[in-house]
């Protein structure tokens, strides 16, 4: 009888953190929260110290029924009130940057009392929006080979910081290709996990610090319960079958691709051989197979 669970051998000793369950696993839990401070720290790279972090519901309703709600990955409030959402997405969105600000205004938003507008005086928290992008690019940023885009509000003239409350992080982890050898900082230590956890059989040497033994600890796939690996395999599953359908996708857009170019390969080889040109030196010259030239 088949197994409905995953066979151990796709399945890695660690689970996916960039899973739906593998993520609130590691980060979405009120006893996971250092976790997730540790990470955040690292994250705005010195500019910002988080001390405590308390969890948000994640579902944000709309003002009418014709307004519609937002449910987000991941919503926290830090102890002076910065407030953070965290977004794991796992392949190209259709206005993914219009959609991160629409999510980073909903935050603002409501934070506007009912009443006494004039006393509240627009005393807006920061806001701060986190990225985790997995396997895709920055949508218009594809020669950009950057891993970390920190995006605030400035002039466009002098560059200059205009408002720096509210912040958007893309981390993009197709462009962090970094060995375990190269691991230099616990950002760095932090990506790698991102993308290669799932991968590994034990914990990187450089990553042998409490807060990384902490979440391999928790990661450990022998370690859930049997309904957390069901929902994991279910998580792990879907994961898999939105790859197959974007690579699938990839593959036949570079076919057509490649079709479009070969048949215009074609058009300019018919055009020389109609002023004459050799064969040879047609073929030659765009790449084509003689036998073909000779058939135009």
């Amino acid at each position: 009888m088949k197994e409905q669970r995953l066979n151990q051998t796709t399945v890695g000793r660690f689970i996916d953190p960039t899973t739906d369950f593998g993520f609130k696993k590691i980060f979405g839990s009120y006893p996971n929260r250092n976790l997730l401070i540790a990470f955040l720290n690292e994250v705005f790279r010195g500019r910002k110290k988080i001390v405590e972090l308390t969890y948000n519901k994640n579902e944000h309703p709309g003002d009418t029924e014709e307004i519609g709600g937002v449910i987000f990955d991941l919503t926290c409030t830090a102890s002076n009130g910065e407030q953070f959402i965290i977004e794991v997405q796992r392949s190209a969105q259709v206005n993914l940057k219009r959609r991160m600000l629409y999510y980073g205004s909903k935050l603002i938003s409501d934070q506007a009392p009912k009443g006494k507008r004039k006393d509240w005086d627009y005393g807006i928290s920061e806001v701060y929006v986190i990225v985790l992008m997995d396997g895709f690019p920055m949508p218009g940023d594809d020669d950009d080979d950057r891993y970390l885009h920190d995006i605030c509000l400035c002039n466009r003239d002098t560059g200059k910081v205009f408002y720096d409350h509210l912040g958007f992080i893309y981390l993009e982890l197709i462009n962090f290709v970094k060995e375990e050898s190269e691991l230099g900082t616990d950002l760095d230590g932090w990506l790698y996990v991102l993308k290669n956890m799932s991968r590994l059989d034990k914990i990187p040497v450089y990553l042998r610090k409490p807060i990384f033994e902490r979440l391999f600890d928790i990661a450990e796939y022998s370690k859930l319960t049997k309904e957390e690996k069901d929902m994991y395999d279910t998580s792990l599953k879907r994961k898999w079958d939105n790859k197959a359908i974007l690579d699938y996708a990839v593959n036949e857009a570079l076919k057509e691709e490649r079709a479009k170019a070969h048949a215009e390969k074609l058009k300019s080889a018919l055009e020389f051989k109609k002023m004459g040109m050799p064969v040879a030196d047609i073929a030659k010259g765009l790449g084509l197979p003689v036998e073909e030239v000779e058939k135009l």
